[in-house]
């Protein structure tokens, strides 16, 4: 055991008048610290820490630095220039140098001061990161596309709804007003009884180097890979111009992308889609380079419900063009027996001027509203309930990005079992609802 220090009298009255002075002449803290002048005291605030902040990590940093209960108080990534550069995002805004920074997740899920993630890796590690920061009691934000595998989707939710977390799904539309305010039309009746559904999303790239290249020395590559299979570093495997497109590590953006105007059909359409539906479709895929997913696909689901929805990549044919107006690379279209609405990032559209004025009344189907997605999942954290994205959500989404990948890529109808969450009578599609998970990592 140390000694103790003896402390002299000299060293005693130095230390008496100091405390005298402090109880005279207390010091002066900030308002804003004690949550003065709209900001939230330091006990009020979530710890936050970040999993991921290449570009769309830090795009998600910003939003934290906008919501004011939240306080960024670690980022990991295990490219070290990227984490180096998000850890000084976070020390400018806060104007201190306290940001940790952190190459295994590990280390940051094992600090009991943070209060919440905020994981935006690459797609191949979403669920496996989400289920540590689940297991470690951690509230969650995932980026979309969940995961690459059904399989790991049914794990993380399980152990959110087990553990009793917060969890969050990156589908940012439904925190934005003409996305709730084109479902909540749509829901109550406003275009009539829905009978189709029309999804269009930005395609995805070909090419990619396939020579082999030193690792960059600012990359665990190791890390990077993880669960994925072991394979030999490329030139700019890991750049965000490809890994997107690579199978290893994603479907391509039949998910990455697609779930985002999905999500709005899944939002809109209800109890429609819960129903068994059967999913046939082409696609073109990449004949050289290392990129392996869709390039461009046409997807027709038809659900035991009678609704039917056409999935396709960016562009639309010339139909549905002259149809809606003009077009972006993404959108959802909803066709109903009295009319049509169609909503995208930019517009919000329907046959008739009068559909987009109706009121919802009272006693009618109204959405969850969240005004900032990010915002949103803290408050949620705080409070210990369910955000505007829950993972029932976030699961049944990617089930279907999941069904229409595997329908193009088998070349025939299949048939999805809602209830089981898997393929009737298919062992071939159903053995693409899984994934081997590469030694020693594990869900």
């Amino acid at each position: 055991m140390p000694q103790k220090k003896k402390i002299s009298r000299r060293t005693f009255g130095k230390y008496t008048v100091a405390s005298v002075a402090a109880l005279a002449f207390p010091t002066i803290i900030p308002s804003s610290a004690l949550g003065a002048d709209g900001a939230v005291a330091p006990s009020e605030r979530v710890a936050v820490g970040c999993i991921g902040t290449g570009n769309r990590g830090c795009s998600l940093l910003e939003g934290l630095f906008q919501t004011k209960q939240a306080h960024v108080v670690a980022v990991c990534d295990v490219k070290r220039d990227w984490r180096e550069k998000s850890a000084k995002m976070v020390n400018d805004f806060y104007g201190s140098n306290d940001c940790a920074m952190y190459n295994a997740h590990e280390e940051l899920l094992a600090r009991k001061d943070i209060d919440a993630c905020v994981i935006a890796s690459t797609d191949h590690w979403h669920v496996l990161l989400a289920l540590a920061a689940t297991r470690a009691g951690k509230g969650t934000y995932v980026e979309k596309p969940l995961s690459v595998s059904m399989e790991q989707n049914r794990l993380l939710r399980t152990a959110v709804r087990e553990n009793g977390t917060v969890f969050q799904f990156g589908t940012q539309q439904r925190s934005q007003e003409n996305f709730w305010r084109a479902c909540e039309l749509v829901r109550n009746g406003r275009i009539g009884k829905i009978k189709k559904i029309r999804v269009w999303a930005p395609p995805s790239s070909a090419g990619a180097p396939t020579q082999q290249a030193p690792v960059p020395e600012t990359l665990d590559y190791e890390r990077w890979l993880g669960p994925a299979p072991k394979t030999p570093y490329t030139l700019e495997r890991d750049s965000n111009k490809w890994w997107w497109f690579i199978e290893d590590y994603a479907l391509g953006f039949i998910a990455g992308w697609g779930i985002h105007p999905l999500d709005i059909a899944l939002w809109g359409a209800g109890d429609l889609m819960r129903s068994a539906v059967s999913v046939q479709g082409t696609g073109v895929f990449p004949t050289e380079g290392a990129c392996n997913t869709a390039t461009a696909w046409k997807v027709r689901l038809r659900y035991a419900s009678g609704l039917e929805m056409d999935y396709r990549s960016d562009p639309p044919p010339a139909e549905w063009k002259a149809r809606y107006g003009e077009i972006t690379s993404h959108c959802t279209a909803f066709e109903g027996s009295d009319g049509w609405l169609r909503v995208d990032r930019s517009h919000l559209t329907a046959s008739s001027p009068d559909i987009l004025k109706e009121v919802i009344g009272g006693n009618e189907t109204r959405l969850y509203r969240s005004k900032h997605h990010m915002q949103n999942f803290i408050e949620c954290v705080k409070d210990k309930k369910d955000p505007v994205s829950p993972i029932e959500e976030a699961v049944r989404g990617d089930a279907i990005c999941h069904m229409s990948d595997i329908a193009i890529r088998l070349k025939r109808t299949v048939h999805w079992d809602p209830r089981k969450e898997c393929f009737t009578n298919d062992d071939e599609a159903n053995a693409r609802l899984t994934r081997t998970i590469r030694e020693p990592w594990k869900a």
